[in-house]
């Protein structure tokens, strides 16, 4: 049918042609303009202050338990972004499409601030292709109209399997980290868990130019996880031991805590601070105002090159 073949459930899950959906024309009407809430009228503008009676210290014990202590274990990335915004608030876009990522709108003490998140509820988390085009496409919009960007991190790495390769994976996920790099507006990350590898530098990390980077106590930044690691550096002692998941136990948990772990991330300079969850939306917000004046311009040049 036509529906099947171009209609709006087509292009909001399938294509991601097409942002938002609604069910009637008022519906529409509102999110256009709640879209447009959010927005400077041009690129020469700031986005519009909308006051708040939100406090800017306002702390919620509730994210020191949102994380599962089970690295495995998943948990809904939203309700840490709602937590954090005015008015827990939180306009998503392309909410149907690469549900692995999410991508939206929130206010910080009445400033429109752009997310990014991976979404360990799908995928567990992973980045594929429609996930690094989406989000990507965000990150320059954001950046063409002066809106900061926030990036939340939980990432065990790129998604694997053959499709993705044939398709392309590596130079899809490029346009991504070429949007992050080349973006010049304030930029600050939060690590909450995972960040391994390729995908931890694509999000927003220190290494492509973000301006200020927290992390959680139970984040992990390394190159793989410590179940892959240790099967690969350990191999030969796995070989030889006499009780093998002991042994793999035993250099799983001495690879977690020499490497996989934020403080020696942070020792190098690529975290510039460990905070608790609960305080998240004040370190923000402090942040952001840190930021305020960040003035940064690229190289001059006929055109910029994204890996299309």
């Amino acid at each position: 049918t036509m529906n099947e073949l171009g209609g709006s459930e087509v292009h909001s899950t399938k294509s991601g042609v097409a942002h938002f959906t609604a069910d009637n024309d008022m519906e529409c009407i509102l999110k256009i303009r709640e879209l447009m809430s959010f927005l400077p009228n041009n690129n020469m503008e700031e986005p519009p202050f909308v006051p708040t009676t939100d406090s800017a210290n306002r702390i919620d014990e509730n994210l020191n338990n949102l994380v599962p202590t089970n690295p495995n274990q998943p948990y809904d990335m939203r309700e840490l972004i709602l937590s954090v915004a005015d008015d827990n608030n939180f306009f998503e876009v392309q909410e149907e499409y690469a549900r692995n990522i999410l991508i939206g709108y929130i206010r910080l003490n009445g400033k429109t601030i752009g997310v990014v998140a991976n979404q360990p509820a799908a995928l567990a988390g992973t980045l594929d292709i429609n996930a690094s085009v989406k989000a990507a496409r965000f990150v320059r919009f954001c950046d063409a109209f002066n809106i900061p960007l926030l990036t939340f991190v939980d990432v065990p790495g790129f998604l694997p399997g053959v499709n993705q390769e044939y398709e392309g994976i590596i130079r899809h996920g490029a346009k991504l980290l070429y949007a992050y790099c080349e973006a010049t507006v304030p930029k600050v990350t939060v690590i909450t868990r995972k960040a391994y590898g390729g995908a931890y530098d694509v999000m927003s990390s220190k290494h492509i130019r973000g301006d200020i980077n927290f992390a959680y106590p139970t984040a992990e930044i390394a190159v793989m996880g410590p179940d892959g690691a240790v099967n690969i550096l350990f191999r030969k002692e796995l070989k030889k031991a006499e009780d093998v998941e002991k042994k793999r136990k035993e250099l799983q948990d001495d690879y977690r805590e020499k490497f996989a772990n934020p403080y020696r991330a942070a020792e190098l300079g690529y975290v510039d601070e460990i905070i608790e969850p609960s305080v998240t939306r004040p370190r923000l917000i402090r942040s952001f105002e840190l930021l305020a004046n960040k003035r940064q311009s690229n190289p001059p040049k006929k055109h910029s090159n994204i890996p299309l």
